[in-house]
C-alpha cells in the first residue's frame, strides 16, 4: 500500500468524525487554530481580490479573448441548489461555452473513482460517511448526487478539458488502481483533453500511462517549491494564486515550454490582467461570469 498524508488544511476536509476521535481539548485546539487561520486567509484573498478588481486593465487583443481557458473549480455551483463536483454543476459550465472544470478524485473501499473534495460527505451533504471505508453501492445509495469519475469522463470527455485534482489518501493496490485510470481515459489525448493536479505532486508518480506533460503541481503559499518541482520533473507546467504568479516566474516555465495557471479570477480587471500577462488557464468559481465578459469583450471587438 502506498499511502500519502492528508494535511489538514482547514477547509472542510477535516470533518466532524475526525475530531470526535480526538480528546476534547485536541479537537477543541485544532478546530480554533485552523478555522482562526482560514478565516485570515479568506479575508486576505478577498482584500486582494477586491484591490485587483479595482486597478484598470487594457482590453485584451482579440486573439486572447477568443483563446482564454476559463476553468470551472468543481463546476458552477452555490452549494445550495447546485452543489459542487455534481453532474448539475458541470453541465451549467457545458452550457455555457466555458472550456473547461476542475474536479477532486477520490477513491471508494472497493476502489471506484468517484468525484468529491473532502474525505466524506459530512459538509455537503450532512451525512458521516467517509469515501474510502464505503463501496461505491452503498456510497450511491446514500449521496446519488456523488457522480462516478467514469460518468464524469463519460459524459464531459472531448467536451470539456478535465482538469482533475489528485487527492492525498492511501493507495491500497496502487497498479490496479492505475490501471483502473489508465482504462477510464484511454479514449482522451493526455494534455489535449485532461490534466493531472495536485497540491502533492509527489502522487503523481502513481499514474504510469501518461506522460510527465500532463501534471500540474499546484501551488498555495509553497509556489517557489511547486515551480522547481515542475521545472525539474517537466512536468506541464505550475498553478497558483495570480499574486504570488509573477511575470518573472512564468517565463522561467515559458522558456521550458511550461504553461502557467492563476486562480481564483473573479473581476474583470483581474481577468484582463491574466490575459494581458499571457496565463494559459483561469481558475474560478465564477466561471459563467467570466466567460460572459469574455463574451461581451468580443462584440465589443466586432
Amino acid at each position: 500500500m502506498l499511502h500519502f498524508k492528508p494535511r489538514f488544511r482547514g477547509n472542510g476536509n477535516f470533518g466532524l468524525l475526525q475530531l470526535a476521535r480526538l480528546s476534547e481539548q485536541r479537537a477543541g485546539n485544532l478546530l480554533a487554530r485552523y478555522s482562526l487561520i482560514d478565516f485570515a486567509e479568506r479575508i486576505l484573498l478577498k482584500t486582494v481580490d477586491f484591490i485587483y478588481s479595482k486597478y484598470p486593465q487594457p482590453l485584451p487583443r482579440k486573439e486572447k479573448l477568443v483563446n482564454c481557458k476559463i476553468i470551472s473549480h468543481r463546476g458552477e455551483h452555490d452549494n445550495r441548489s447546485i452543489f459542487e463536483n455534481t453532474l448539475k454543476a458541470f453541465d451549467k459550465v457545458l452550457d455555457n461555452g466555458i472550456f473547461g472544470i476542475e474536479f477532486d478524485m477520490r477513491w471508494t473501499k472497493d476502489l471506484k473513482p468517484v468525484v468529491l473534495h473532502d474525505r466524506n460527505t459530512l459538509r455537503l451533504y450532512d451525512k458521516h460517511i467517509d469515501v474510502n471505508e464505503t463501496c461505491f453501492s452503498d456510497l450511491r445509495a446514500a449521496v446519488p448526487e456523488i457522480p462516478a469519475l467514469e460518468e464524469v469522463i463519460s459524459r464531459y470527455g472531448k467536451r470539456l478539458h478535465l482538469m482533475v485534482e489528485i487527492k492525498q489518501e492511501a493507495y491500497p493496490e496502487p497498479l490496479r488502481q492505475a490501471a483502473i485510470l489508465e482504462n477510464l481515459f484511454s479514449e482522451l489525448t493526455p494534455e489535449k483533453d485532461y490534466h493531472f493536479i495536485s497540491l502533492s505532486p509527489e502522487i503523481f508518480s502513481i499514474i504510469n500511462f501518461a506522460p510527465k506533460s500532463t501534471f500540474i503541481p499546484v501551488a498555495r503559499l509553497n509556489l517557489k517549491s511547486m515551480s522547481q518541482a515542475a521545472l525539474q520533473n517537466n512536468y506541464g507546467g505550475v498553478a497558483g494564486h495570480y499574486l504570488l504568479v509573477t511575470n518573472s516566474l512564468m517565463r522561467k516555465h515559458l522558456d521550458k515550454n511550461q504553461k502557467t495557471g492563476t486562480g481564483f479570477v473573479d473581476s474583470e480587471n483581474c481577468l484582463f490582467r491574466e490575459l494581458n500577462r499571457g496565463t494559459e488557464w483561469i481558475f474560478s468559481n465564477n466561471g459563467v461570469k467570466l466567460q460572459t465578459l469574455i463574451n461581451s469583450s468580443l462584440r465589443q471587438l466586432s
